[in-house]
């Protein structure tokens, strides 16, 4: 339960930075590059800077793998990055400052995957009772749905800071 929570409250982060409009090397963290053997974090094949607060400059180790990170970059399907090569080495992605409705759709999707963790709390209370073959009305139950009732509040805070963040209403 813990480590979805966890999951949750950086997935809000990250979408807390796109609302603001700042720009950070780690909006490019889940994008994967399939290189011959396997795939690799594209941290591990390149460098990710910021130019002038509104830029990200993605300089290649090897110039030989510059169509592969630049299908990575778009099959990410990351909103608001398209990918443009600056030189042999270089990519250039200019980030645009989010307008309102991409501030609301940035809430939206958090609201979509805060309601998928409460389900999996759910699910992972279940199987808990089920594993401990803990029954209703024992001191262990009251106790394990208490620590399920915290871990979604836990959510639901996340949430709401996200809300208040965004601007956008419920």
């Amino acid at each position: 339960m813990k480590t979805s929570v966890e999951w949750f409250r950086k997935e809000c982060q990250g979408l807390e930075t796109r609302a603001t409009g700042r720009v950070t090397p780690a909006l490019l963290a889940p994008v994967r590059v399939k290189l011959s053997d396997r795939e690799y974090k594209l941290e591990e094949v390149a460098t990710v800077g910021v130019r002038d607060g509104s830029v990200l400059m993605v300089t290649l180790f090897e110039d030989r793998n510059m169509k592969l990170v630049e299908s990575a970059l778009y099959a990410s399907k990351i909103p608001g990055v398209v990918p443009h090569r600056h030189d042999n080495r270089t990519i250039k992605i200019p980030i645009p400052k989010p307008t309102v409705e991409a501030r609301k759709e940035f809430y939206a999707i958090a609201k979509r995957k805060a309601e998928e963790i409460r389900v999996q709390l759910r699910n992972q209370h279940q199987m808990g009772l089920k594993r401990g073959k803990v029954t209703k009305r024992t001191v262990e139950y009251d106790e394990f749905q208490k620590l399920t009732d915290r871990h979604i509040a836990d959510v639901d805070a996340s949430l709401a800071s996200l809300q208040k963040a965004t601007g956008a209403s419920k």
